[in-house]
């Protein structure tokens, strides 16, 4: 599968498939670059892969009513959180893999727009730990 178009992608935070709600899913981690130079890199630069972090963003279309979108995420602020997130809402396998950690709820906004548009949530949240990549 050389090429895809995100159709029905996989967003849950906290076990509580959130995905009706979402029209923009970004899992975005990385490695900070730490400076191993020494007088023998010979005036070339050398770098060694250091801590690992990530952040998960994510725009969604705005529910207030009960047991909907920002009752589910209302009581999360402030706290470390399971998500999971699938490019597909398929099954779980070597074609679509699942990527799984906790983030820390830094930020909701529960009211955001302006005259006439749909109400939108955009958040990024960092990770805290490991973020795993499964195919089972």
């Amino acid at each position: 599968m050389p090429h895809m178009v995100l159709l029905a992608s996989y967003l849950s935070i906290n076990a509580v498939d959130v995905s009706e709600h979402s029209s923009k899913i970004e899992l975005s981690v990385e490695v900070s670059d730490e400076d191993a130079t020494t007088f023998r890199s010979l005036g070339w630069k050398e770098v060694l892969g250091g801590i690992k972090e990530g952040s998960l963003s994510a725009t969604f279309k705005q529910d207030i009513a009960a047991g909907e979108l920002d009752a589910t995420m209302w009581p999360l602020l402030g706290n470390n959180v399971p998500f999971e997130v699938r490019l597909s809402d398929a099954a779980v396998g070597p074609n679509n893999p699942k990527y799984t950690g906790t983030v820390l709820m830094k930020k909701w906004a529960p009211i955001a727009g302006q005259v006439g548009s749909i109400a939108e949530v955009d958040v990024e949240w960092p990770t805290s730990g490991q973020v795993s990549r499964t195919v089972s």
